[in-house]
């Protein structure tokens, strides 16, 4: 399964449209044409992208992707997604839109990406609009293809981004010098030619840097059908930004998958996953024991003899552990009883001669003092 989670409606700059203006018939079958080129290249999950200005307008915004969902053929095994970026500038550091009020205009959207263009806005990407909540931005879009960053790339930024669940998006359209979406080239967030893709290797190579291979998604952002790439070829393309071949696979199929799930839980409180279900465990039945077969009755037997040599005596003779199934035998039944109080009268005989001995010796000096003083 790979992904493609930047596909661009199409190649020509499309202005706003109502929700009762479908695309036309010409637009729909370069989109046909587009996907079936993907489908055949390998991808099955799609995100159809759609880009707005500065921040949500309530009174401008119109979410066109659902008409054009509804006008493409459906395709078994094949996903589409719907995704919303908000390109920030100046005007969009006191809000970009994502507001409770505006709650019921980003809830149809599967994907929120920010593309930020100033420091203010980056910060405010990584640190505040990366948190779990109902309008968490799941992508961060970096303009690679302009002659120079408008931001720097801090370590604590990048990481606190990447701890919240958030991920670096590249698109390899710049790589390559191709055909972007018309729509950011008319925000001045994208750059095309020779030196836009000069542009684009420095820039990507500062984000492997610095996201150390962690975190980052690879995605198309192509408009042209002659520039799309297989999987195979994004990641041969990603090991040259000094990304190891592990870390190339996981930015083109484990880190989008996961990004996916992760946004499937965006409406719930804290990203938690909505409806748990309680699985309660069957109660488990005790087998009662078996009658009637020799272990048991052997167990039996042991059980009466112990208790019978136990009662007899109050200091019953030591017992020794024999094979199941056989009486337990005493110690002077085996013949080591008439032994052990041998071993004890020896003991007992020798402790008294050392004493005996002992007093001789203190008599015999006594009597040496004796004479002395004579």
């Amino acid at each position: 399964m790979h992904f493609d989670l930047n596909f661009p409606k199409n190649k020509n700059k499309q202005p706003q449209q109502s929700s009762s203006s479908p695309f036309t018939p010409a637009q729909i079958k370069g989109i046909e044409a587009r996907l079936d080129l993907l489908e055949h290249l390998g991808y099955t999950v799609f995100a159809f992208n759609q880009s707005v200005n500065k921040k949500i307008d309530p009174k401008t915004h119109v979410n066109i992707l659902d008409g054009l969902l509804k006008q493409l053929r459906a395709r078994p095994g094949t996903v589409f997604l719907k995704r919303l970026t908000i390109v920030l500038d100046n005007d969009s550091e006191k809000g970009f839109g994502l507001t409770n009020a505006n709650a019921s205009l980003v809830e149809p959207y599967d994907l929120i990406a920010l593309l930020p263009t100033t420091s203010a806005t980056f910060s405010l990407a990584c640190l505040t609009h990366s948190l779990p909540s109902p309008l968490t931005a799941h992508i961060v879009a970096l303009p690679l293809t302009l002659p120079r960053l408008p931001f720097q790339l801090k370590h604590t930024l990048v990481r606190t981004a990447i701890k919240n669940g958030a991920v670096f998006e590249i698109n390899y359209a710049g790589a390559i010098g191709g055909e972007s979406d018309a729509s950011l080239s008319a925000f001045g967030v994208s750059d095309t030619g020779v030196s836009g893709k000069r542009n684009w290797w420095a820039a990507a190579r500062e984000v492997v840097r610095v996201t150390k291979g962690k975190g980052i998604v690879a995605s198309g952002g192509v408009a042209s059908e002659a520039d799309y790439r297989g999987p195979k070829d994004i990641e041969n393309l990603l090991t040259l930004l000094d990304l190891p071949q592990n870390l190339a696979h996981d930015a083109s199929v484990t880190a989008p998958k996961s990004l996916i799930l992760r946004a499937q839980a965006r409406k719930t409180y804290r990203a938690v996953l909505s409806e748990p279900r309680l699985v309660v465990p069957e109660p488990t039945q005790v087998m009662p024991p078996t009658q009637g077969t020799g272990d048991s009755e052997n167990l039996r037997d042991n059980v009466n003899i112990s208790q019978t040599s136990s009662r007899s005596s109050p200091n019953p003779a030591v017992t020794l552990p024999q094979s199941a199934g056989s009486k337990k035998r005493t110690c002077d039944e085996v013949g080591l009883g008439s032994t052990m109080n041998e071993h004890v009268n020896k003991k007992t005989k020798g402790a008294a001669n050392a004493e005996g001995e002992s007093r001789r010796k203190k008599k015999k000096g006594g009597n040496r003092g004796r004479v002395g003083a004579v």
